[in-house]
């Protein structure tokens, strides 16, 4: 993989937000290396995507539902001596239920897949950007973080903490040359919303985004440096009005939102 390029890591990156982003580096020429369970999936993007732009691509198929998987893909990095210049931590997932009614390892691999794999991995190639004194962590979050979500609650507390730990990553960083993002999309058509089961719940029938839209959105803010992002004017409204409304009347809209 040529060197004097910018390297990519992406993971999620074999559908929805993912898959468009890789698609925004790609156009800007930059070398990916793309994480996802489906390796087919991945290696279909990855010939569309390097014979559309002339880019390397690199494919690697890891769970992130397995807390050995980001030390696995630095060390599958490191052996091919491709150095990662931006991390984009898009992996995830959610699950509509209530919290003692989910099977209590679905709650467990989406703290792993959602806050200790994102957090893992930006350990992981920090130094190595901060060293450099250039590169940047783009963390994909969601405005689930603005407010509690009874009827997902460990998904929206699991972007809380996204939210939370991308603003402090962005302060932590300032004048190192290294940048950190949280793009933080609303609901968005993708396989999310069916593998969720919220894509029938009255918060997507409000309207939701094409992930290409929002992956545009994220990836324009990333490279103006911003350190949140949400898209669309009605994501925006939302994320701020949640400040105006008491915490016990919130809960009770996002628990019938959900539903």
């Amino acid at each position: 993989m040529a060197t004097d390029q910018e390297t990519v890591l992406i993971t999620g990156a074999s559908a929805g937000i993912g898959l468009e982003l890789a698609r925004c580096f790609a156009r800007g020429k930059s070398n990916l290396v793309l994480v996802a369970r489906r390796e087919e999936k991945l290696r279909e993007l990855a010939a569309e995507i390097g014979d559309q732009h002339g880019v390397a691509v690199t494919v690697l198929p890891k769970d992130l539902a397995d807390p050995a998987a980001p030390l696995e893909i630095r060390e599958r990095l490191d052996e091919q001596q491709v150095a990662i210049d931006v991390v984009v931590n898009n992996a995830g997932f959610g699950e509509v239920g209530m919290l003692a009614a989910l099977p209590v390892q679905r709650q467990v691999d989406m703290v792993q897949v959602n806050v200790a794999g994102l957090t893992h991995l930006t350990r992981l190639f920090l130094r190595d950007m901060i060293r450099r004194r250039r590169g940047g962590i783009l963390n994909v979050g969601s405005t689930a973080a603005f407010q509690p979500g009874p009827g997902m609650a460990v998904y929206y507390a699991s972007k809380a903490y996204v939210l939370s730990f991308t603003e402090a990553l962005a302060e932590e960083l300032r004048g190192t040359g290294v940048t950190a993002t949280c793009l933080a999309p609303g609901p968005t058509v993708t396989e999310f919303g069916a593998v969720s089961g919220i894509e029938h719940s009255r918060l997507f029938k409000l309207g939701a985004m094409d992930a290409a839209q929002v992956a545009k959105a994220g990836y324009r803010g990333f490279r103006r440096g911003k350190t949140i992002v949400i898209p669309g004017p009605l994501n925006k409204l939302g994320a701020v009005s949640v400040r105006a409304v008491p915490r016990t009347v919130v809960r009770k809209i996002v628990k019938w939102l959900n539903g």
